[in-house]
């Protein structure tokens, strides 16, 4: 059976089928895509249709001064990292703004495709390529980036043992710097962090872990109120006993992110890029407020370089202060989600920054799990295989069918709207029932929180 596809208000889709969600932060935009696929290769791919339309399409959708046929991302880099919240850029989408997030969306994707997922391998959940070649090796050669830093992370959570007996690491993704070519094309040096999502036994083990705790990573000062997801806190802190050099996830990338702000290309504009689908996204928004807090995003002659999370199906990560400080630190983020994902809905999926009356009372005003950054939201499904829902070659074909400046709708594929209200439903019942079982195992981190046992 088709897939499908239809552009429809939010209120309208998870009336009665889905938990409570969020409203977005300050824009919303709601895309399609007919046939989104399950895989990062398949989502990659440009097709002729595409590439037909295009030209037609940036015309199209140019709908103010400020959005010129000839608008580059060079022209306006710093709109299209946040530095207006994408205020007038996300509804319309524009094309720019378009054509960026599906460019960071293939280069998360790039992360699953060279994972070594072979329990036999010797190299079994490392990278399976060298620095020099990976991004050849993922199908994005032409991307314009040198990566220059891998990066592992070691849950401090119960899994299965390695031959050693000790925790072990998985590589997560990977730090990139654009080259000198790609540089003048962004107008920046950008500086990348690349993270996947969950996919050991020891991470989904660790995501579970939904108690609010202090985020404690700026030792100067104290910020107690300021609370993220425990699991998340756990993977990105933890490291491997007597893994020399190494460190944890949090010790890599802040060593090689603040390399490059503090002088690795002095001079030069800059920005920070990081970007995650899943449990990755939720480890970028922990990065991006780590760096801001730690002033580790001021370059050497002490101008602060844009810090920008692009958030790909991810979850929630902390309560309405660290919100809050994320937004005085200037950390913005730009979270890509579909409205039938209901990885998107969690941590929090019953008590979170919408929930009002009793619970709210219940839960108290500072431990509610509270989205970060702007909402980009889509609406697509793939109706023979629902976990398409969540997959990030999905979210860059539902981006990419904004090219052609239309959408395909349930009419399109000839079953007309009862296919539509067939697939609604089901799907819709899948996801409430997804959500309400995190939330049952969710609700012994939210007793812990609040101090009740």
């Amino acid at each position: 059976m088709a897939s499908t596809a239809t552009i429809r208000p939010r209120s309208a889709l998870h009336k009665a089928t889905s938990p409570a969600r969020p409203k977005p932060c300050r824009a919303r935009v709601v895309a399609a895509a007919a046939a989104a696929t399950t895989t990062s290769a398949a989502a990659m791919a440009t097709t002729a249709a595409e590439r037909a339309c295009a030209p037609a399409a940036s015309v199209a959708r140019t709908t103010s001064t400020r959005r010129t046929p000839t608008a580059s991302v060079a022209s306006m880099w710093r709109q299209v990292q946040g530095s207006h919240d994408w205020n007038g850029l996300l509804q319309p989408l524009h094309p720019v703004v378009r054509d960026e997030v599906a460019r960071y969306g293939e280069l998360v994707g790039a992360c699953y495709k060279v994972l070594d997922a072979d329990p036999s391998s010797p190299r079994h959940m490392c990278c399976k390529y060298g620095k020099e070649t990976v991004l050849e090796e993922a199908g994005v050669a032409g991307a314009g980036y040198e990566v220059t830093r891998y990066i592992y992370a070691t849950p401090d959570v119960a899994g299965p043992p390695s031959t050693s007996g000790r925790r072990s690491s998985s590589w997560v993704g990977y730090v990139a710097v654009s080259t000198d070519e790609m540089t003048r094309r962004l107008g920046r040096r950008d500086v990348l962090v690349s993270l996947r999502g969950t996919v050991t036994q020891a991470e989904w083990a660790a995501n579970l872990m939904s108690a609010l705790e202090p985020a404690h990573l700026d030792t100067r000062r104290a910020q107690p109120d300021v609370k993220v997801e425990s699991g998340f806190l756990n993977l990105y802190t933890s490291s491997a006993p007597g893994a020399a050099g190494m460190g944890s996830c949090r010790d890599q990338l802040l060593r090689e992110v603040s390399r490059f702000v503090k002088g690795a290309h002095p001079g030069e504009d800059m920005s920070v890029t990081l970007a995650g689908h899943s449990m990755g996204s939720a480890l970028a928004t922990l990065l991006g407020y780590d760096l801001a807090e730690l002033g580790l995003n001021l370059d050497a002659s002490g101008r602060r370089v844009p810090v920008t999370v692009f958030s790909y199906g991810g979850p929630r990560v902390g309560n309405a202060a660290f919100k809050n400080r994320c937004d005085e630190l200037g950390v913005k983020a730009l979270r890509v989600a579909n409205v039938r994902d209901p990885v998107t809905m969690l941590p929090g999926a019953l008590i979170n920054e919408d929930t009002k009356g009793f619970l709210a009372a219940w839960a108290g005003g500072g431990d509610r799990y509270t989205h970060v950054g702007v909402e980009l939201a889509l609406d697509f499904l793939r109706f023979r295989d629902p976990g398409s829902v969540h997959d990030i070659g999905a979210y860059v074909s539902a981006i990419k069918a904004e090219t052609c400046g239309k959408t395909p709708n349930a009419a399109a594929d000839g079953h007309g709207g009862v296919l539509a209200k067939v697939t609604e439903f089901v799907e819709g019942q899948r996801a409430a029932a997804f959500a309400w079982k995190e939330a049952a195992l969710q609700m012994g981190g939210l007793v812990r929180t609040l101090g009740m046992i």
